[in-house]
């Protein structure tokens, strides 16, 4: 074996890191968990030292350590965490405070408001290729000029989680071009250039990252990061990306089509298109590479809610059965879980209805109903969710075939066949479920020349496939109906109550 490279993901509830070989073979594994901060309702975070930095460090450490390599052997490093964040940092690259999540965190509500109103919606699809939603970086900046005013002119930099991961490793401060398209509306994307006209009164180009494609060598890991994370000075270290598209390259995503679904603390859909999308209810970025599009879609929550489930109506079971336990109580509710449905807008909505007011129900409850219906409705709710985006994207013209399905929701039967049961795809599973961690450890292997995209396919082969029951289409389509309809009857009381 000539040598390794390290991928390493920060998630919303977990940090993940791999030790990949040349040849494709997992060296190791490691993972750190922590929480999300919810100081608030309709607000989420992270302390970006401890749950970025101090794990990334300490996974670094523990693998190269296990591995018996010697640090030299890393040939390079990859990063992909959880985006698009808004984190406010010094000059040093320190944190100002807690890092302001992505969509999941709607506290920006009146910022999009405000600026869709002076841009013009028409102007932001154009220019930035998306519509202003909870997802978006620059309302989130301009909500810290306005609410804590000593921290924004304090800020040298607004940064994303691989910003400044790869900050911390190299001393350089950059962002890749897939990350910056949901920074609107900062970012242009058919100039691939900070938008200076669209920043005004937000923020200024020198507060942002140096652009850089995924792929592309950042700088090399200081003294001081060697010393932190155990790898060797000098090693090279990739700009990175967000972890959903990691997480994509992982299983193979790479040409027109092909399209991925992970299943993560939310569901995060990404597919490769021949051209630039131009929809209001989905999210475009330039792919990793130039020359190539994608457009993406997001639920609110998925295991943000499977969690929460847990947490309240499972707390009699030791935390490391209770999924397990919840599982089986699914499995035995029928399809359908006896008539009851769940609107999984916990935390609002992303795509495709964009509505930070949205309200989390489960409706039908009746005295016969129990905890394994209710969560079965749960897992059938996202799984409506991801049918109303995979209906969204055929409606724009790109319909997915199959789902490349990634993540630790596949290993939850129930859930998986659910989602292929209600849109009616077929889900392609690989060898690997590792996620964005393998896949930013192929991008570092990318960066450094030792292997071409088709490789992936040696790296991680695929493994199974989950076919939808048609003789549950009926019971399914009458579902997805009154799911729908739920929300546009109670959209408005949704909103009085917000």
């Amino acid at each position: 074996m000539s040598g390794a490279f390290l991928g390493i993901d920060v998630g919303t509830f977990e940090t993940k890191g791999v030790l990949v070989s040349e040849e494709g073979t997992v060296l190791g594994q490691a993972r750190r968990a922590h929480r999300m901060i919810v100081p608030q309702a309709g607000w989420a975070e992270h302390d970006a030292e401890a749950h970025w930095w101090g794990e990334f460090a300490a996974i670094s450490r523990e693998l190269v350590e296990a591995s018996g390599l010697s640090p030299e052997r890393v040939l390079g490093v990859g990063a992909s965490g959880i985006g698009p964040c808004m984190l406010p940092v010094d000059a040093g690259g320190n944190p100002l405070m807690n890092a302001v999540l992505y969509g999941v965190d709607t506290r920006a509500h009146a910022e999009i408001a405000e600026l869709t109103g002076r841009i013009g919606e028409a102007a932001l699809l154009e220019r930035t290729g998306n519509a202003l939603t909870s997802q978006s970086v620059g309302p989130k900046i301009l909500w810290l000029k306005r609410n804590r005013p000593e921290i924004f002119d304090a800020a040298d930099g607004f940064v994303n989680s691989t910003t400044f991961l790869v900050e911390r490793l190299t001393g350089r401060r950059v962002l890749d071009h897939y990350s910056a398209g949901s920074f609107q509306p900062l970012y242009d994307v058919a100039a691939q250039d900070w938008a200076d006209d669209l920043m005004e009164g937000i923020a200024e180009r020198r507060r942002l990252p140096e652009l850089l494609w995924t792929t592309e060598i950042a700088g090399r890991v200081t003294p001081d990061a060697a010393r932190a994370t155990g790898l060797a000075a000098g090693t090279p270290v990739i700009a990175g990306t967000i972890d959903a598209a990691a997480e994509a390259v992982s299983v193979g995503v790479s040409k027109p089509g092909d399209t991925m679904m992970m299943y993560g603390s939310t569901v995060f859909i990404i597919q490769v298109t021949e051209s630039r999308g131009r929809d209001a209810r989905l999210w475009y970025a330039p792919w990793l590479f130039p020359g190539c599009h994608a457009l993406m879609s997001g639920l609110a929550t998925s295991g943000t809610l499977t969690h929460w489930f847990r947490d309240r109506f499972a707390r009699e079971l030791p935390a490391g059965e209770a999924m397990g336990v919840l599982a089986a109580e699914a499995a035995a509710s029928p399809a359908g879980a006896r008539g009851l449905l769940v609107l999984p807008y916990f935390s609002g909505e992303r795509t495709p209805i964009h509505d930070p007011h949205a309200k989390g129900m489960f409706f039908g409850l009746d005295l016969t109903h129990e905890r394994g219906d209710l969560f079965r409705a749960t897992l059938e709710g996202i799984a409506y969710g991801v049918r109303h985006v995979a209906e969204t994207y055929a409606e724009t013209g790109n319909p997915a075939s199959v789902l490349s399905a990634v993540g630790g929701g596949t290993k939850n039967a129930v859930w998986s066949q659910a989602v292929s049961d209600v849109s009616g795809l077929p889900q392609l599973l690989r060898r690997e479920s590792v996620g964005a961690s393998l896949g930013s450890a192929f991008l570092a292997a990318l960066g450094t020349g030792r292997v071409v995209e088709a490789d992936i396919e040696r790296w991680n082969p695929p493994a199974d496939r989950i076919e939808p029951r048609s003789d549950l289409a009926p019971l399914y389509e009458a579902g997805f109906r009154t799911y729908r309809e739920l929300y546009e009857r109670t959209r408005d009381l949704m909103r009085a109550r917000s």
